[in-house]
This record gives C-alpha cells, structure tokens and sequence, in this order.
C-alpha cells in the first residue's frame, strides 16, 4: 500500500462530496461539500496542497451494465479539469456504480432524514468511492482506477 493522504470526489451537479483518507490509506473520512460552480477546481487543489495529497480519487458514474453515459462524460471533463489544477498529483477514475445509493442508506440507518441527510450525502458517497478504492488497492497492491491526463 503507497503511504499519504488521497482525496476522494463525488462530483454532482450541485454539490461536490470530499472525503479524504489517513496517510496510512486505511479509512476514508469525510472532508467537506463543495458548492459545484466557479472555482469548484480551484477549492479541490487547495485541499490537495493543505493536505499534501498524494493522489486526488474521482468517482466515475457508470451504468449498472458498466456503460458511460452523458453523466460520465461529464465527470471525465470534470476529471481533467481537476488533474490541470492539481498537476502533478494524479487523478484516476473509480467506477462509483451503486455508492449514492450505499451513502444514502447507511444515512438512513445513522436516523439522518430529510434536508439533513441532503447535506451530507455527497460527502458519504465520496467515503464510499475512496474507501472501495482504497480496499482495492490493499487487496491488489495495485494503484486503483484509470489514471486521468492531465493535458492542457
């Protein structure tokens, strides 16, 4: 398992979840939503810098069939983004399937209801995303997910 702090996205149409993991890479925590909009990208690469990140985790929206639709092909462009800001430190895409869903539920479980839960939910989703990934990269000894160009 590579050692330092990675930074998980969920990025949504209104609201960008962040959640950040321990140097070790262990557990993912939440971090933080942002407003989705002008200087969305410049807010993550100031997370990246205060928490020296070494890797920035985006999740990639797919079908249940692993299909990309329009929604992916805006997190791809919203990726690339990212990666331009935050360059040098990679950006890679994780296959999110189902994690809005798994956030929501574990919410519910927690009592959160409402506009309580609303607030909350894309920090939970981006948990879930850096968490699996993180998992993954346990089990694997492999860096998770496709790493993201981050061309001009």
């Amino acid at each position: 398992m590579r050692h330092g702090t990675r930074l998980g996205i969920d990025p949504g149409d209104a609201r960008i979840g962040v959640a950040r993991s321990d140097p070790t890479g262990f557990l993912a925590t939440p971090l933080e939503t942002v407003r989705r909009g002008r200087g969305d990208t410049r807010r993550i690469r100031e997370l990246v810098k205060e928490l020296e990140a070494v890797e920035v985790v985006v999740g990639l929206p797919r079908s249940l069939s692993g299909g990309e639709g329009p929604a992916a092909e805006k997190v791809r462009r919203f990726a690339a983004a990212v990666a331009r800001q935050v360059d040098p430190v990679p950006v890679r895409l994780w296959d999110e399937r189902l994690t809005t869903i798994s956030a929501e539920a574990i919410l519910r479980e927690q009592g959160r209801r409402g506009a309580d839960r609303r607030a909350v939910v894309d920090m939970a989703a981006a948990v879930v995303i850096l968490q699996h990934a993180l998992d993954t990269e346990r089990n694997t000894g492999a860096a998770p997910g496709e790493i993201v160009e981050a061309s001009r």
